[in-house]
């Protein structure tokens, strides 16, 4: 016997995607995400929680129940889909965490429901863009951390043979001379809070730190930098390549059913 609900099921199910798809319910979704931030935020407050503590709870739940339709929505249009794509599994996981009931061994998780505004990146493109480029970008940073650790072992086990004796506390043992590196490589206090101080007693020791600061700050660092920018162009030229693609099977595909319609209106009817 046929199934005559199959055509039904499957006709609600391409209006479940096609609401999934809409620009209109992404914004909406975009927009909860931000209130909902807003409204974790507001539960740190102890006075705004004595307040309107009722009121900011239900608020939450609220949105929670909006993005648990909205999962169920795309998983119902979409199927098994759903789970080709990595930004819906991502979301997916975002919104399973806010679900586990925060008890007292899982306190932690309250304060991972803030992890629900990650979600932001997967809603607007140009966020995505970014993270799919950094994603991109990791293999080669893996090539250049490992220079980097390569320069820092090497200056570390440097710095602990030439100044470890007058500053332990600085470049006594190998990981406090690396930490002590690490400081100056951001640049931050490196002159007056280590490298003036070493050079009283080593008036040379800028030999050893200028290069150092040359080499990982101004060469290694930018290098990273190039790496994740060249990244994000690649990822934006493959969204724009998709999206040409697609643009262009929708055209070939409104050519031939113009095609078909035209051959329908000329082929005489048979008597």
């Amino acid at each position: 016997m046929t199934d005559l609900s199959t055509p039904s099921q499957t006709s609600l199910r391409a209006r479940a995607a096609r609401l999934a798809d809409r620009p209109s319910f992404q914004n909406f979704i975009l927009a909860v995400i931000l209130f909902n931030a807003v409204i974790l935020g507001l539960e740190t407050s102890d006075e705004v929680m004595a307040q309107v503590g009722p009121l900011i709870l239900l608020l939450d739940k609220i949105c929670l129940g909006i993005f648990v339709i909205e999962i169920a929505i795309k998983l119902y249009g979409r199927g098994m889909d759903f789970f080709k794509r990595g930004w819906s599994i991502f979301d997916f996981v975002i919104v399973a965490i806010s679900l586990i009931p925060a008890t007292q061994g899982l306190s932690v998780l309250r304060a991972l429901r803030i992890l629900r505004l990650l979600r932001v990146v997967s809603v607007a493109p140009s966020l995505r863009r970014v993270v799919e480029g950094l994603v991109n970008a990791l293999p080669g940073m893996g090539s250049v951390f490992l220079l980097m650790g390569v320069i820092f072992y090497i200056a570390s086990v440097m710095a602990t043979k030439l100044f470890g004796a007058d500053f332990p506390q600085w470049f006594g043992t190998l990981g406090r001379s690396g930490y002590s590196l690490f400081q100056i490589m951001t640049l931050e206090s490196w002159s007056m809070g280590i490298v003036r101080p070493v050079m009283e007693v080593y008036p040379f020791a800028w030999m050893f730190f200028v290069p150092f600061i040359m080499v990982t700050t101004f060469a290694v660092v930018n290098l990273l930098v190039g790496l994740i920018v060249n990244s994000m162009q690649d990822a934006h030229h493959e969204e724009s390549n998709e999206q040409t693609n697609t643009y262009r099977d929708e055209v070939m595909s409104r050519l031939t059913d113009l095609e078909n319609l035209i051959k329908a209106q000329n082929t005489p009817p048979k008597r």
